[in-house]
């Protein structure tokens, strides 16, 4: 395989950026001429680009941290970043431009900001075990970038230039978003490394409520590729899950409610882009069991018997459909009754078994199929379905391999079960906060394996975090995930942004006279008047100023949300 270089010296002049390997033995040097943006690589011909007029930057991880060793290929974390401008000087924006360009530059460190950036220089972190065990000798000789799978490189529009360039390769490597966790554990005497790496996708990427469903390729909203992987003596085993939105179109916008009314789109066709979406899966993962975990009333009702529907409609042997109220069942702390659903699948989940190689790179066995779990979110309750599973055949994995005796449990290894829990529960906070802006709900359960009073609480507090965050700033996080993937594209030569509209004049007049009414409420309330009938009638007057002018708000709760600028979403509702 063509790694990357490990490391790099970042020099800058006022003309251009250095690039120096620091690899021993290594006098390549990268030139990026910061006017023309041509590049050159020292002792090779040279390369070179358009020129543009476009305001460029160049983005540097500057600080990492090493998570672990995957197979002896050290796996980083990037911690920090720097952006650096080609121009030497933005004096020759307006006004205008100069205010948009620092706006632009917020959401980019907005999203280098949100944790879960991972790389590595000599290993392909992209394809799962199972998928890099059975390429050719040619994918094996491709470049990092070449090779990468393209839903899970989330600087793919960053390094948009050098992917043409095979000569540029060495310099730069895939970067994927989600969560890693690596750790050395010990049972019965004997050593073993156990990971899970979360990738993902950057297709259809976006924040909890203005990205659901899939888009007209079949991209689900915030899709997970989850990957549980054991080495022990050179024996290695892995299990893959996925989750994802449910695959057809509908969606959620906020509207000030606590819990928007979901709604399933009457105009498009749902099937095409349904059918694209598990054609896919199929083909990548094998067969299909769609772990569907909504509430089966309310409002979540509709799109369980949609989706259901959708199944059926398919008539595909390959997809088994199963619904699992998860709330209904474990109401009133009943959490046993998650053993329901892992009973129910345990046949389908021996038939689809795990990748398993010998120490002597024999390969064991394959997995034929994958769990598919979904929630509303694919957050909590999808997250603790699919460490049980996990948990399922890591036991048999372990068992395989000699490091778990015969009729041994994991829930027995008491250090190991601690830190199992711990692992999968960190990983559940990583994927709440990329796409909900929390950590996760319900991880005391998946951390002790009982619901407690202070998980309640947290989850409660968790709870109105998030909708804050989803009313009053997720249509920025939403404009920087767009503009850092490239879904908007800023373009100087015709720099005109949505970034300025102006907002309607409810957006401010409202929510003063709103608080307004309610100080006067309460100051009549404090400073009594002459006669109870004249503080009655103020503070009925103020009273009712504020109710009804809070009521006009939650009417029109859409024009008070923080929606989204750059891209406009399918509008499905």
């Amino acid at each position: 395989m063509a790694s990357t270089y490990e490391s790099f010296n970042l020099r800058t002049t006022p003309e251009k950026f250095y690039i120096e390997a620091n690899d021993d033995g290594c006098v390549d040097v990268l030139a990026i001429d910061r006017v023309s943006t041509e590049m050159t690589l020292t002792g090779k011909s040279r390369v070179s680009f358009n020129p543009r007029s476009l305001c460029m930057y160049l983005i540097v991880i500057t600080k990492k941290k090493k998570v672990g060793d995957l197979l002896g290929h050290p796996v980083w974390k990037a911690l920090e970043f720097d952006i650096i401008s080609y121009k030497k000087t933005i004096l020759h924006l307006t006004d205008n431009q100069m205010q948009d360009n620092k706006s632009f530059l917020s959401m980019i460190n907005n999203v280098l900001h949100t944790d879960g950036f991972y790389f590595a220089t000599d290993y392909d972190l992209t394809h799962s075990l199972q998928r890099l065990a059975n390429t050719s000798p040619e994918f094996q000789e491709m470049s990092l970038l070449e090779r990468a799978d393209q839903r899970f490189v989330w600087n793919g529009h960053l390094l948009r230039e050098f992917i043409a360039q095979p000569e540029l390769h060495k310099f730069v490597f895939p970067v994927v978003h989600g969560f890693i966790i690596m750790k050395s554990s010990c049972i019965n005497g004997k050593v073993f490394e156990w990971s899970i790496i979360s990738r993902r996708s950057c297709f259809r990427a976006g924040v909890r409520y203005y990205v659901r469903g899939i888009d007209s390729e079949g991209h689900a909203a915030n899709y997970v590729e989850t990957e549980q992987i054991v080495q022990y003596n050179s024996a290695k085993a892995s299990l893959v899950q996925t989750r994802g939105s449910i695959p057809f179109y509908w969606s959620q916008r906020p509207n000030l409610k606590y819990k928007p009314k979901p709604q399933i789109s009457k105009t498009i066709n749902h099937m095409d882009g349904f059918q694209r979406h598990f054609d896919s899966q199929v083909i990548l993962y094998g067969k299909q069991v769609i772990l569907n975990l909504i509430n089966q009333k309310g409002s979540e009702k509709p799109l369980e018997l949609a989706f259901e529907k959708m199944v059926t409609s398919l008539n595909n042997g390959m997809i088994k459909y199963i619904a699992f109220d998860f709330h209904k069942e474990c109401s009133r702390m009943r959490w046993h009754r998650l053993q329901i659903l892992l009973d129910a699948v345990s046949e389908m989940q021996n038939e689809f078994g795990y990748f398993l190689v010998d120490a002597d790179g024999k390969v064991l066995s394959t997995q034929e199929g994958t769990f598919r779990s979904n929630c509303m979110d694919c957050l909590d309750r999808t997250n603790v379905i699919q460490s049980l599973l996990a948990r399922r055949s890591l036991q048999s994995q372990l068992r395989k391999m000699g490091v778990l005796h015969a009729g041994q449990q994991i829930e027995d290894q008491a250090d190991f079960e601690k830190m199992y829990k711990n692992a999968w529960a960190d990983n559940a906070d990583a994927c709440a906060k990329q796409y909900a802006g929390t950590g996760a709900l319900k991880t005391d359960f998946t951390r002790t394996g009982n619901r407690t009073k202070w998980g309640l609480l947290m989850d409660g507090w968790n709870s109105m975090i998030r909708y804050y965050k989803n009313n009053f700033s997720d249509g920025f996080r939403q404009d920087s995930i767009d503009l850092f993937l490239g879904n908007y594209a800023v373009e100087e030569a015709d720099w005109t942004t949505p970034l300025r509209d102006p907002k309607d004049w409810k957006f401010l007049t409202l929510p003063i006279i709103m608080v307004v009414a309610f100080s006067m409420c309460i100051i009549c309330l404090l400073m009594a008047g002459d006669t109870w009938t004249e503080t009655l009638a103020y503070v009925l007057f103020w009273g009712m100023a504020s109710v009804v002018t809070g009521g006009v708000i939650l009417f029109n709760g859409r024009d008070f949300v923080d929606a989204p600028k750059l891209v406009q979403k399918e509008k499905l509702d």
